[in-house]
């Protein structure tokens, strides 16, 4: 009886053992394969995008689980991603980017990868094309650095004035070297843009600011950016602080894949009207 009583309790503790091991190893596959969890910051439409995405079918094809938070101020969601708030920010272009990099040099944020170009307007209630435009005329244009340069630049290609050489995405209205129609410039807080144009001769908007106005870039505008080698540093980013580790930036660079799978595309280009142009371009296009 004793012999039987010792091989039954050396039996359960083989069985205890086993059990053990495939519930480790279980626990080790679920830990594996368990969804990466990444918060992206964001704003405006970019943050409806991403919503969109963060319940789509392809996140979770990818093994993505994504919280989307809300954070209406880019200096701000810049700042909170630099200090880890946030994982990845989904809101601004490369020429942004830099000029935030330029202003906290010990908070920097990098390239993830490209997502789109939401062409930069100008816009006009007074006048219907460029070449009305009069002398004299006043024209809005953003009062912070990134915009600032990047509306220049517009109004350049556009053939009203003319920049000095080696224009970049720091510069500002003191690097116009001429100005045939002796256009002035107003300062603006660029999310009033829409509101102004009865009160000004032109505006220049950014077009998430426009959409928000109900203007379309392809449709409303005067002028606008195009796909080209002088606005490559105005595509729109993912970004993420510097000092992540190298197995957190691959991690986040899926977000880059997701953005580009043809079924989102479809529902960006049908919800903004195709005013959000994708860019798949490699990081080094921007530079």
């Amino acid at each position: 009886m004793k012999v039987k009583n010792w091989l039954i309790f050396i039996s359960s503790l083989v069985v205890l053992g086993v059990l053990s091991v495939g519930l480790h190893t279980y626990n080790t596959y679920k830990i594996a394969h368990a969804p990466e969890q990444i918060t992206i910051g964001s704003m405006g439409s970019d943050y409806e995008v991403w919503q969109h995405i963060a319940k789509s079918k392809e996140a979770k094809k990818l093994n993505l689980k994504i919280t989307v938070k809300q954070i209406n101020d880019g200096v701000q969601l810049n700042n909170a991603t630099a200090e880890h708030n946030v994982n990845v920010n989904a809101f601004q272009s490369y020429s942004y980017l830099k000029s935030y990099n330029h202003e906290n040099p010990k908070h920097k944020l990098i390239n993830l990868g490209t997502t789109y170009l939401e062409p930069m307007g100008i816009y006009s209630d007074k006048y219907q094309t460029i070449k009305a435009i009069p002398t004299g005329a006043t024209i809005a244009i953003a009062d912070n650095p990134a915009n600032t340069s990047r509306g220049l630049l517009l109004l350049q290609d556009a053939g009203l004035i003319k920049l000095k050489a080696g224009f970049d995405s720091l510069g500002n209205t003191d690097d116009v070297v001429a100005n045939p129609r002796n256009l002035k410039f107003k300062k603006i807080d660029d999310t009033t843009g829409p509101r102004i144009l009865n009160s000004v001769d032109a505006a220049l908007i950014s077009n998430t600011i426009a959409l928000e106005g109900n203007l379309n870039v392809l449709k409303d505008s005067l002028y606008h950016e195009k796909i080209n080698q002088s606005t490559r540093q105005n595509i729109n980013i993912l970004a993420t602080a510097a000092d992540i580790s190298n197995q957190d930036k691959k991690d986040y660079q899926k977000l880059v894949t997701l953005y580009h799978e043809p079924a989102i595309q479809k529902y960006i280009k049908d919800m903004y009207d195709g005013t959000k142009i994708e860019v798949k371009k490699p990081a080094s296009y921007l530079k």
